[in-house]
Protein backbone atom coordinates (compact mmCIF):
# COMPACT_ATOMS: atom_id res chain seq x y z
CA UNK A 1 0.00 0.00 0.00
CA UNK A 2 1.43 3.22 -0.71
CA UNK A 3 2.36 5.56 1.63
CA UNK A 4 0.40 8.97 2.19
CA UNK A 5 2.47 11.59 1.39
CA UNK A 6 1.82 15.33 3.46
CA UNK A 7 2.49 18.67 1.93
CA UNK A 8 4.63 20.33 3.11
CA UNK A 9 3.91 23.80 4.60
CA UNK A 10 5.89 26.92 4.91
CA UNK A 11 6.72 27.56 8.58
CA UNK A 12 7.27 31.34 7.85
CA UNK A 13 4.93 34.00 9.92
CA UNK A 14 3.83 37.29 8.49
CA UNK A 15 5.23 39.76 11.27
CA UNK A 16 3.76 42.61 9.53
CA UNK A 17 0.32 42.54 12.44
CA UNK A 18 2.85 41.99 14.93
CA UNK A 19 4.86 45.44 13.97
CA UNK A 20 1.71 47.28 13.79
CA UNK A 21 0.17 46.07 17.36
CA UNK A 22 3.83 46.98 18.80
CA UNK A 23 3.77 51.12 17.28
CA UNK A 24 0.22 50.97 18.14
CA UNK A 25 1.73 49.97 22.13
CA UNK A 26 4.44 52.60 22.14
CA UNK A 27 1.91 55.01 20.54
CA UNK A 28 -0.28 54.48 23.70
CA UNK A 29 2.52 54.75 26.08
CA UNK A 30 4.27 57.91 24.95
CA UNK A 31 0.66 59.42 25.08
CA UNK A 32 -0.73 58.48 28.08
CA UNK A 33 2.74 58.22 29.91
CA UNK A 34 3.28 61.56 32.49
CA UNK A 35 6.89 63.06 32.23
CA UNK A 36 7.98 64.48 35.40
CA UNK A 37 8.61 68.58 35.20
CA UNK A 38 12.08 69.57 35.43
CA UNK A 39 12.90 71.24 39.00
CA UNK A 40 13.87 74.86 39.25
CA UNK A 41 16.37 74.05 41.74
CA UNK A 42 17.72 70.20 42.04
CA UNK A 43 17.41 68.84 45.21
CA UNK A 44 19.34 65.60 46.50
CA UNK A 45 16.99 64.34 49.32
CA UNK A 46 18.88 61.41 51.41
CA UNK A 47 17.23 57.81 51.02
CA UNK A 48 14.56 55.71 52.16
CA UNK A 49 12.33 52.59 52.11
CA UNK A 50 8.83 53.49 51.86
CA UNK A 51 5.25 53.00 49.75
CA UNK A 52 3.83 56.01 49.72
CA UNK A 53 4.16 58.31 46.35
CA UNK A 54 3.76 61.98 46.75
CA UNK A 55 0.36 63.43 46.10
CA UNK A 56 -0.41 65.68 43.14
CA UNK A 57 -3.25 67.39 44.88
CA UNK A 58 -4.26 68.78 48.49
CA UNK A 59 -1.00 69.18 49.55
CA UNK A 60 1.88 71.93 49.23
CA UNK A 61 5.75 71.21 49.68
CA UNK A 62 8.46 73.30 51.09
CA UNK A 63 11.47 72.44 49.68
CA UNK A 64 15.37 73.21 51.16
CA UNK A 65 18.05 73.44 49.09
CA UNK A 66 21.99 73.18 49.39
CA UNK A 67 22.23 76.99 50.29
CA UNK A 68 19.50 76.90 52.54
CA UNK A 69 17.09 78.94 50.52
CA UNK A 70 13.14 77.74 51.32
CA UNK A 71 10.24 77.41 48.54
CA UNK A 72 7.01 76.76 48.92
CA UNK A 73 5.52 75.13 46.12
CA UNK A 74 1.52 74.47 45.52
CA UNK A 75 0.10 70.83 44.65
CA UNK A 76 -3.18 71.50 43.10
CA UNK A 77 -3.65 69.70 39.60
CA UNK A 78 -7.12 69.02 40.19
CA UNK A 79 -8.79 72.45 41.32
CA UNK A 80 -5.71 75.43 40.34
CA UNK A 81 -8.33 77.91 42.23
CA UNK A 82 -7.15 76.43 45.17
CA UNK A 83 -3.33 77.20 44.32
CA UNK A 84 -4.61 81.16 43.27
CA UNK A 85 -6.35 81.67 46.30
CA UNK A 86 -3.39 80.23 49.05
CA UNK A 87 -1.34 82.80 47.14
CA UNK A 88 -3.75 85.83 47.47
CA UNK A 89 -4.46 84.81 50.52
CA UNK A 90 -0.89 84.59 51.64
CA UNK A 91 -0.07 87.86 50.32
CA UNK A 92 -3.40 90.03 52.03
CA UNK A 93 -1.94 88.94 55.18
CA UNK A 94 1.39 90.80 54.30
CA UNK A 95 -0.87 93.75 52.67
CA UNK A 96 1.07 92.89 48.98
CA UNK A 97 -1.78 93.61 46.27
CA UNK A 98 -1.61 90.65 43.74
CA UNK A 99 -3.73 90.48 41.00
CA UNK A 100 -6.07 87.62 39.73
CA UNK A 101 -3.77 87.36 36.46
CA UNK A 102 -0.75 87.37 38.40
CA UNK A 103 -2.12 84.97 40.56
CA UNK A 104 -3.48 82.64 37.34
CA UNK A 105 0.12 82.82 36.13
CA UNK A 106 1.26 80.03 38.67
CA UNK A 107 1.21 76.69 37.42
CA UNK A 108 0.12 73.43 40.25
CA UNK A 109 3.85 72.65 41.82
CA UNK A 110 6.01 75.59 40.20
CA UNK A 111 8.40 76.14 43.34
CA UNK A 112 8.07 79.79 44.65
CA UNK A 113 11.18 81.23 46.50
CA UNK A 114 10.80 84.81 46.88
CA UNK A 115 9.90 87.76 49.33
CA UNK A 116 6.67 88.75 49.46
CA UNK A 117 8.16 92.04 47.94
CA UNK A 118 8.81 90.54 45.21
CA UNK A 119 6.08 87.70 44.71
CA UNK A 120 4.15 90.02 41.93
CA UNK A 121 6.55 90.50 39.98
CA UNK A 122 7.73 86.79 39.97
CA UNK A 123 4.29 85.41 39.35
CA UNK A 124 4.08 87.82 36.32
CA UNK A 125 6.98 86.18 34.77
CA UNK A 126 6.69 83.62 31.32
CA UNK A 127 7.45 79.99 32.29
CA UNK A 128 10.90 80.06 30.91
CA UNK A 129 11.58 83.58 32.83
CA UNK A 130 11.25 81.49 35.68
CA UNK A 131 13.21 78.71 35.31
CA UNK A 132 15.99 81.21 34.82
CA UNK A 133 15.28 83.49 37.55
CA UNK A 134 17.51 83.22 40.43
CA UNK A 135 15.47 83.04 43.46
CA UNK A 136 16.28 84.51 46.88
CA UNK A 137 14.50 82.10 49.03
CA UNK A 138 11.59 82.94 51.07
CA UNK A 139 12.84 84.53 54.40
CA UNK A 140 12.43 82.12 57.25
CA UNK A 141 16.23 82.76 59.68
CA UNK A 142 14.57 86.13 61.41
CA UNK A 143 12.21 84.22 63.62
CA UNK A 144 10.13 87.53 64.14
CA UNK A 145 9.71 87.81 60.09
CA UNK A 146 9.63 83.93 58.98
CA UNK A 147 7.38 85.10 56.19
CA UNK A 148 6.82 81.19 56.05
CA UNK A 149 4.32 81.37 58.41
CA UNK A 150 2.45 83.30 56.26
CA UNK A 151 2.13 80.73 53.69
CA UNK A 152 1.09 78.28 56.18
CA UNK A 153 -0.96 79.83 57.51
CA UNK A 154 -3.14 81.10 54.21
CA UNK A 155 -2.83 77.35 53.23
CA UNK A 156 -4.94 76.38 56.74
CA UNK A 157 -7.35 79.11 55.50
CA UNK A 158 -7.98 78.02 52.38
CA UNK A 159 -8.61 74.20 52.85
CA UNK A 160 -10.40 74.80 56.14
CA UNK A 161 -11.97 71.83 57.76
CA UNK A 162 -10.52 69.91 55.16
CA UNK A 163 -7.44 67.70 54.77
CA UNK A 164 -3.97 69.12 53.29
CA UNK A 165 -0.48 67.32 53.97
CA UNK A 166 2.44 69.19 54.44
CA UNK A 167 6.00 68.53 52.62
CA UNK A 168 9.26 68.74 53.62
CA UNK A 169 11.75 68.21 51.06
CA UNK A 170 15.18 69.17 52.14
CA UNK A 171 18.67 68.59 50.36
CA UNK A 172 21.45 66.09 52.11
CA UNK A 173 23.75 68.90 52.51
CA UNK A 174 21.09 71.57 54.15
CA UNK A 175 21.93 72.88 57.80
CA UNK A 176 19.96 72.38 60.43
CA UNK A 177 18.73 76.07 61.33
CA UNK A 178 17.22 76.23 57.72
CA UNK A 179 15.51 73.35 58.78
CA UNK A 180 14.22 74.45 62.74
CA UNK A 181 12.79 77.52 61.10
CA UNK A 182 10.83 75.62 58.69
CA UNK A 183 9.54 73.22 61.84
CA UNK A 184 9.08 76.56 63.62
CA UNK A 185 7.06 78.30 61.19
CA UNK A 186 4.73 74.81 61.16
CA UNK A 187 4.66 74.81 64.63
CA UNK A 188 3.22 78.88 65.16
CA UNK A 189 0.60 77.18 62.56
CA UNK A 190 -0.36 74.61 65.36
CA UNK A 191 0.95 72.16 62.69
CA UNK A 192 2.08 69.17 64.31
CA UNK A 193 2.07 66.51 61.48
CA UNK A 194 4.16 66.49 58.06
CA UNK A 195 5.52 64.16 56.27
CA UNK A 196 9.58 64.08 55.34
CA UNK A 197 10.17 63.67 50.92
CA UNK A 198 13.29 60.91 50.77
CA UNK A 199 14.38 59.35 47.43
CA UNK A 200 13.01 56.07 47.47
CA UNK A 201 15.15 52.43 47.59
CA UNK A 202 14.36 49.13 47.57
CA UNK A 203 13.12 47.23 50.96
CA UNK A 204 15.43 45.30 52.45
CA UNK A 205 15.23 41.35 51.54
CA UNK A 206 12.40 39.27 54.27
CA UNK A 207 10.54 42.69 55.47
CA UNK A 208 7.24 42.48 55.15
CA UNK A 209 7.20 45.27 52.52
CA UNK A 210 9.41 43.25 50.40
CA UNK A 211 6.94 40.51 50.64
CA UNK A 212 4.24 42.96 49.77
CA UNK A 213 5.87 44.35 46.41
CA UNK A 214 7.05 40.98 45.44
CA UNK A 215 3.45 39.86 45.54
CA UNK A 216 2.42 43.10 43.52
CA UNK A 217 4.90 41.79 41.18
CA UNK A 218 4.08 38.10 40.71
Amino acid sequence: MPKVKIARKSTDTDMTPFVDIAFLILSFFIMATKFKPPEAVPITTPNSVSSQRLPENDAVMISIDKDDKVYFSIMAQKDPQIARDIIKAAAEARNIPISDEQAANYISGDMIGVPFSKLGPFLALSKDQKRSYVQEGIPVKDSANNELYYWIAATRTVYMGKTVKFLIKGDNVSKYPAFKAVIDALKKNDEQKYNLVTMPEGAPEGTPLWYERNAKKN
